[in-house]
């Protein structure tokens, strides 16, 4: 990222499969991140699939003068039915190492916020790991309460 790019104005909307190109780039690196090897084919697959099946909604946010990619937000529909409502789990979020510490990650979960509000739902629910302490102290400072009183399981299938 040149020196530019330092004071560049971060732009995040919803994707299309116009930034198809740019998604598979980041979703590789944040499933390299996440200790699983590289493999842009793989990473370009499941993010085409997500869009034209309308499994997800992805937020991408770029530099509004170069349009350079920086990162992207992905969020999965669920429901609540004591509520009858829609809850929107925002799933994945990464930021590249270059763009980080810039507003990029707080751009994407605003765009994310916004979205789910407009769209009516009941809440935008996250996990991350207990030693993520950046993205903690990123989510409680945008109004994220941690649940104290949930216990999450999961039953490996494969």
């Amino acid at each position: 990222m040149s020196n530019s790019a330092h004071e560049a104005h971060v732009i995040a909307s919803r994707a299309t499969l116009d930034d198809l190109d740019a998604l598979a780039t980041l979703f590789d690196g944040y499933r390299v991140f996440y200790k699983q090897p590289s493999s842009p084919a793989l990473a370009r697959a499941f993010i085409e699939e997500r869009l034209q099946r309308d499994e997800s909604v992805i937020f991408i946010a770029r530099d509004d003068g170069t349009r350079e990619a920086f990162g992207f937000t992905q969020l999965y529909p669920m429901f609540s039915s004591v509520s009858a409502r829609r809850i929107w789990v925002l799933n994945d979020l990464f930021v590249i190492p270059a763009a980080r510490k810039r507003g990029v990650a707080r751009a994407l979960m605003d765009c994310a916020r916004d979205f789910a509000m407009e769209a009516g739902a009941l809440r935008l629910i996250l996990e991350t790991a207990e030693d993520n302490h950046a993205a903690q102290a990123l989510y409680e400072s945008l109004g994220y309460v941690r649940e104290s009183d949930e216990r999450h399981y999961s039953l490996e299938l494969a």
